[in-house]
């Protein structure tokens, strides 16, 4: 892994990015939180990945009507938080990745969930992605991540353990898997370039 981050002071920008990567094959990426204004761009995000990333990222439920895109991108922040990797093409930013976290309200526990694009696989974004999310959620106070998977999403198995997630049947159906992170314990994944 030859990553390197470099936090950008939010309170200066509230615009900028907060996080700029580099990732493994040399290119560049900002991840942010996600906007309100970004609805358009999680949907053309969505509408391209491949159809084995949205059976994997939405468990074989339908595509995302709007009333929940309109839920990606507009977020409550006392329970929930949504990063976006973002890359420029000209002017505009395309979506390439997103990250997020939902938690009942009161719970120190919250279900997450991470998708790269197709052309992003393998380059590091996603451990990129859920480094940021897990330090926004234990930066909230928050004990537990999880998500429930498909027991042959071998990117999510791997990324996963990279991070140190214990994974085990999901003991209510046995046609899937369980993540699950203690934020108290967790150790981030260091930089090998810094």
């Amino acid at each position: 892994m030859h990553t390197t981050h470099s936090a950008i002071n939010p309170a200066a920008d509230p615009f900028a990015p907060l996080w700029r990567g580099t990732l493994d094959d040399g290119s560049r990426v900002a991840i942010r939180p996600i906007r309100r204004h970004d609805k358009d761009a999680e949907r053309a995000f969505i509408d391209s990945l491949s159809h084995e990333a949205m059976q994997f990222r939405f468990l074989g439920q339908a595509h995302p009507s709007e009333q929940m895109l309109e839920h990606f991108s507009n977020v409550d922040p006392a329970r929930e938080a949504a990063l976006v990797a973002v890359v420029k093409e000209g002017e505009d930013e395309r979506i390439v990745g997103v990250s997020r976290y939902s938690a009942d309200p009161g719970s120190l526990d919250c279900e997450f969930a991470v998708v790269v694009a197709d052309e992003f696989r393998h380059r590091d974004l996603g451990v990129q992605l859920m480094t940021r999310l897990i330090e926004v959620a234990r930066a909230r106070g928050l004990r537990t991540m999880r998500s429930i998977d498909h027991p042959e999403n071998d990117e999510m198995r791997e990324l996963a353990r990279e991070l140190g997630f214990r994974r085990q049947l999901d003991p209510e159906d046995t046609t899937q898997v369980i993540h699950e992170l203690s934020l108290l314990d967790y150790q981030a994944v260091p930089d090998s370039a810094g």
